[in-house]
């Protein structure tokens, strides 16, 4: 398997940290962002390649960062040069993929979010579903549900409907920015970017993708960090500990 690691984005609303510098090789604790999360999922030994996909202005901070890295880790530039110009995650996945010419399940996860719970646990859940699968945390706050991908499931987690940002959320089931896709679903994803599924959030895939064949919604056994801008970013080094679940 895989792990797909999205870390094309600007990060502009961290700017100045990073202007001239990727989010995802901020430090937490004395480790990257990127650290915490590889080092965490290498533990299970499910994942034989490690695929970071980056813009072109911060590739090669992660090709210095890839070159220390025990790990097999591949940098793919995928040759934008500003925001503007971004493909947007779903794209960056399929651009991927095309470039290494993967065929086989994918784990997906935001270059950018940090957990106190162990992603080896979502792995193994979706093993078991033998199916694509996602995570989901209960969201009390409209504001952000507003914001985020939210998802309707049955008792079995399977998801029934998924909306991107919808200003009407049909429930408080929040998505995270970490997908498994099986590898007949990871086939699939071109399919759904003809079929005008959005391509800026990940998530846009799975607004698709549930419609097609089931895909499973975990539960989240702890807690998510967003580092999205300068505030969060202070707040986690303050909070974060590692994983503790």
């Amino acid at each position: 398997m895989k792990c797909l690691i999205l870390a094309a984005g600007y990060a502009t609303r961290l700017y100045p940290l990073t202007e001239n510098f990727p989010k995802p090789l901020l430090e937490v604790g004395g480790k990257t962002i990127l650290d915490w999360l590889i080092d965490d999922i290498d533990t299970l030994g499910a994942v034989d390649e490690y695929v970071v996909i980056s813009n072109h202005k911060f590739a090669h901070h992660f090709d210095a960062w890839a070159a220390k890295k025990p790990q097999k880790v591949t940098v793919v530039d995928d040759g934008t040069s500003s925001n503007e110009t971004r493909l947007g995650a779903v794209r960056d996945i399929q651009f991927a993929i095309d470039r290494l010419g993967l065929d086989e399940e994918v784990l997906v996860i935001a270059g950018d979010n940090l957990l106190d719970f162990s992603l080896t646990e979502f792995i193994q859940y979706a093993k078991r579903k033998q199916a694509s699968a996602i995570m989901r945390y209960y969201e009390p706050r409209l504001q952000k549900l507003v914001k985020c991908g939210v998802v309707t499931v049955d008792q079995d987690d399977k998801i029934l409907e998924m909306t991107e940002k919808s200003p009407t959320p049909a429930t408080n089931w929040c998505c995270t920015p970490f997908y498994y896709f099986t590898k007949e679903d990871a086939r699939l994803i071109s399919k759904g970017i003809e079929a005008g599924c959005g391509v800026d959030a990940p998530g846009n895939y799975i607004v698709w993708l549930c419609q097609q064949t089931p895909v499973y919604a975990m539960q989240i056994p702890g807690k998510r960090y967003d580092i999205g801008d300068l505030e969060s970013y202070e707040k986690v080094q303050k909070e974060y500990r590692g994983i503790i679940c």
